[in-house]
C-alpha cells in the first residue's frame, strides 16, 4: 500500500497547459493517463470520476479539476 499524500505542485502556464492537453486526448481516445507529480509517476485508470469545483472564501477563489479513483 503507498504512504497519505496531499501536496499541491504549481507549473508555468506552458507546462499546465501540455498535462491538459494530454489529459484531454486521454480522454478522447477512452485511454489511461499517466503523469509525472513531484517525482512520483501516477497512472490514472479510464474508469476515474472527473468533477469540478469551485470554493469562495475570504476574498479568494479557486476552481480545481479533480479526477478520483479508487485504488486496487
Amino acid at each position: 500500500m503507498k504512504a497519505d499524500r496531499d501536496l499541491e505542485k504549481t507549473y508555468p502556464l506552458d507546462q499546465f497547459i501540455a498535462k491538459l492537453r494530454r489529459l484531454a486526448d486521454s480522454l478522447e481516445n477512452g485511454e489511461p493517463f499517466e503523469i509525472q507529480i513531484a517525482n512520483e509517476r501516477i497512472y490514472v485508470p479510464v474508469r476515474a470520476r472527473y468533477n469540478i469545483e469551485h470554493e469562495r472564501e475570504e476574498g479568494s477563489e479557486e476552481i480545481e479539476f479533480q479526477i478520483k479513483w479508487e485504488a486496487e
